[in-house]
């Protein structure tokens, strides 16, 4: 299994967070850097948060090997054409490296606090796909697109220049719902991600998308099977049972809801867990964006160089 990060970049992400974290993450072999698409948190206070899109562009031409992009990128208050442009243009500067995220939205307090219309989540899911249409004709067609939804219209709309990857970067479906999220992945998605899920239910889920992925006449390996996993590492007994003793859970019960917790060995075993119930890509969320030290350990316990 491949192991990549994941930052929420709404919890104080600036650029000299940013830049740290992009050089510690390429120098110490993790296959990936993925972050959210935020404004702010679902609860106050505001605090930094350094925005997606132009944090990508410098992190495509200023790494070389890393694969990254957004987990996720709303089409809630990202117009999906724009994101199309966007996206392309960083996956060309990035020379193929970027993966495009792309998500329903769910926070509200974002969305009222700057304006956007997040509906409920019939309609939003009915834009989302609406989104996807624009999103993945754009980047996979040459043709011009005449496109009349009732969120979206466009008349002769062309993405120029032309992905210079193939197809562009490969769309991302990320979340857990069986009933809307994994027939879009179905439809859409070059890679699925679950979100927070032991190994036991990412087989079922993942075995809920084959089923999908056949009614669509798609082969079950056209869709990449990737996790967002929460991480939780201790570097001795003690210094896992001092972060265990403020989350009032056992590493057992953390293990339950889809969070990697534990001294090395301990994370190692849920790896090769998650491996066996068919994760390709786990991206381990790193919470804490100035701990270096920690992630420096992290790869060390979990990395095979």
């Amino acid at each position: 299994m491949e192991v990549a990060i994941m930052i929420e970049g709404q919890n104080g992400l600036n650029w000299p967070r940013w830049q740290r974290l992009a050089a510690a993450v390429e120098d110490l072999g993790f296959a990936g850097l993925y972050r959210s698409d935020h404004y702010t948190n679902a609860n106050p206070p505001d605090i930094e948060s350094l925005e997606l899109w132009v944090s990508l562009t410098w992190l495509a031409s200023h790494t070389r090997r890393i694969e990254f992009g957004p987990l996720v990128s709303p089409v809630s208050f990202r117009q999906p054409t724009m994101t199309a442009r966007m996206a392309a243009a960083v996956d060309d500067l990035s020379g193929g490296r970027l993966t495009l995220g792309l998500g329903a939205g769910w926070q509200e307090r974002e969305h009222t606090n700057y304006g956007w219309e997040l509906l409920d989540v019939p309609e939003r899911f009915a834009r989302f796909e609406e989104g996807l249409r624009i999103i993945a004709h754009l980047l996979h067609d040459d043709a011009p697109l005449d496109f009349e939804g009732v969120y979206y219209h466009l008349h002769e709309a062309v993405l120029l220049p032309r992905p210079a990857r193939p197809g562009g970067p490969p769309i991302l479906i990320g979340g857990n719902g069986p009933k809307r999220t994994l027939p879009l992945a179905a439809r859409y998605a070059d890679e699925w991600n679950a979100v927070y899920v032991n190994p036991g239910r990412f087989r079922e889920l993942s075995e809920r998308l084959d089923e999908l992925l056949a009614a669509e006449g798609r082969a079950r390996e056209s869709v990449r099977r990737s996790l967002m996993a929460g991480c939780l590492f201790g570097r001795d007994t003690a210094d896992l049972t001092r972060k265990l003793a403020g989350r009032n859970r056992t590493a057992a019960q953390m293990h339950e809801r889809g969070v990697a917790a534990g001294t090395a060995p301990e994370i190692a075993a849920q790896l090769e867990a998650w491996t066996g119930a068919g994760v390709q890509r786990i991206m381990l969320q790193w919470l804490d964006l100035d701990d270096l030290d920690g992630l420096e350990a992290l790869a060390a316990a979990v990395l095979k160089n």
